[in-house]
């Protein structure tokens, strides 16, 4: 999928960076196993126009080295990419995979994570979708298995389910995807969790089927600074589903953790 902003480049790194330069943390947002950052558009738009300076990462999930492809190595590639960017301090908002870096990140790095947005986050327990959906091609089994992600199956659309066949065709993505969902099943962080002081936003699909909502009261019981949201009809990508409220849970969270940001300039009259 494309995504409507401008992706930049910088030592290897692509990415989008939208929004002022302020005194306030930047907002990383982390996409999920099969997501691209245009999983966050409505969300990049939204903070952005709050005042909030917002980065995306565009996750190299199918393109590290074999080695490498576990969720430590995503850890390690964000932990360099803000390096680079010259970011010490940020508050960090994960959908499903990147809701897994985003915790292993505060685990190893703490001091630079000003506060956590998580939404259908791995990391105790997921339904795993990586090795089933690569044994078989069939558009219509591929269909069904995408539309799981959702309450709507329409957002199961012809051109999601195009970018999962291209996925299946590709034998080194495919065994990427494969590896990738294999680590996520072993790099649990449930007794970590009790670690992590960090302000947590949970924000959960009542209908979510792949990190379904007792995994996200398990997050709630383990996690000592957290509050959790539900949201209704929805399923496991909360910002694509229900955008708008996903946003406005997000923008007060934000307020009260880590400052509310100045609007950004507007033009006309």
């Amino acid at each position: 999928m494309s995504v409507p902003f401008p992706i930049q480049e910088r030592a290897g790194f692509r990415y989008v960076d939208e929004g002022p330069s302020s005194d306030r943390p930047p907002v990383v947002l982390l996409h999920g196993m099969l997501g691209d950052a245009d999983n966050w558009t409505p969300t990049i738009h939204t903070l952005s126009e709050h005042g909030y300076r917002v980065i995306v990462p565009l996750l190299p999930v199918y393109d590290l080295p074999m080695k490498q492809t576990h969720v430590p190595g995503l850890v390690t590639y964000v932990h360099e990419f803000l390096e680079q960017l010259g970011i010490q301090y940020a508050a960090m908002i994960g959908n499903s995979l990147g809701g897994h870096v985003a915790l292993l990140y505060t685990l190893k790095y703490s001091r630079n994570v000003a506060a956590l947005v998580l939404t259908g986050s791995s990391g105790i327990y997921e339904l795993e979708m990586g090795s089933g959906m690569m044994r078989r091609r069939d558009r219509e089994f591929l269909r069904e298995r995408a539309a799981m992600t959702f309450y709507d199956p329409s957002h199961a659309t012809d051109e999601l389910v195009d970018e999962v066949l291209d996925i299946v065709n590709d034998r080194s993505r495919a065994l990427r995807l494969i590896k990738m969902a294999r680590s996520a099943q072993a790099e649990t962080v449930t007794e970590e969790l009790p670690e992590i002081d960090r302000p947590t936003l949970l924000v959960w699909g009542r209908n979510d089927q792949i990190t379904p909502p007792n995994v996200a009261e398990e997050f709630l019981h383990r996690l000592p600074s957290s509050t959790l949201r539900f949201i209704d009809q929805c399923g496991h990508a909360p910002m694509i589903e229900h955008p708008d409220t996903f946003n406005q849970i997000t923008l007060d969270f934000l307020e009260h953790t880590i400052g509310a940001a100045e609007l950004a300039p507007t033009t006309g009259s």
